[in-house]
């Protein structure tokens, strides 16, 4: 990563898991344990876990963040959450377009776009995620992918609102498996990211976008991903449950 042009994001998605009481547990065992942190701190946790998230955060450097966002400003949209209410219960950051959203629920590239442009247009920072399957991976079909997704997700996305934009690779196929993209196969793959971005707005401005990687990073691989020019931080599923393993990968991050 280069801290020099861009900054060092390491976010925590919980996915499903942690009831608001363990939550508030969990995050005052992480504040001091992150407290020296020479990166952005993120933790983006189920709804009903964020005003928990953000009463316990309160007076440290962890920002929370909430899992998905809908596109409209409110409506008929059964069991959806709109941008302003995520903005007035104390959110910055919002996932959007994880693989389990586009598996199981639907999610394409459009609306992951939608989505997007409803973030940022409402303020939040979008952690944008793109990734390939083993199967397209097999075919050659990754690079093409990346940057097709992530032009998609960005389409109408002004320059200047690329500063509430951080892009997370995440290579289906090594998230939750337990299989991680060796340290060359991720900056590979966040390097496809940074060309699709540098294509539509210039080298210039790519530089300064927070690319991530997210596929399976925890406390053993973090710091040799990390050293790697164009990861500029991650995703962390399953470690940014515990607090030591969190720590150490925002600690190899702070580096």
């Amino acid at each position: 990563m280069n801290k020099a042009v861009r900054s060092a994001v390491i976010a925590g998605n919980w996915k499903m898991n942690k009831t608001p009481a363990e939550t508030t547990a969990l995050i005052n065992e992480m504040k001091p344990l992150v407290a020296d942190a020479d990166c952005k701190v993120v933790l983006c946790v189920p709804f009903i876990d964020i005003p928990a998230a953000v009463e316990a955060a309160k007076g440290s450097n962890i920002e929370i963040g909430a899992e998905n966002v809908h596109f409209k400003e409110s409506g008929a949209y059964t069991g959806e959450v709109s941008a302003q209410m995520l903005i007035e219960s104390g959110v910055k950051y919002v996932v959007v377009g994880h693989s389990e959203r586009r598996q199981y629920f639907g999610e394409t590239d459009q609306t992951v776009n939608l989505r997007t442009l409803a973030a940022v247009n409402a303020g939040l920072t979008a952690i944008v995620c793109v990734g390939e399957t083993l199967e397209q991976r097999e075919l050659g079909y990754t690079e093409t992918l990346l940057k097709f997704q992530t032009k998609m997700a960005l389409t109408n996305i002004s320059a200047d609102q690329l500063k509430n934009i951080i892009i997370a690779y995440e290579p289906v196929w090594a998230i939750g498996t337990g299989v991680t993209a060796t340290a060359d196969q991720a900056n590979q793959g966040n390097g496809y990211v940074r060309e699709a971005i540098a294509e539509v707005y210039g080298k210039a401005v790519a530089e300064t976008v927070t690319v991530q990687y997210g596929g399976s990073m925890n406390a053993k691989n973090a710091d040799e991903l990390v050293a790697m020019e164009h990861v500029d931080g991650g995703l962390i599923g399953g470690a940014s449950l515990k607090a030591p393993d969190f720590a150490a990968i925002v600690k190899a991050a702070s580096k």
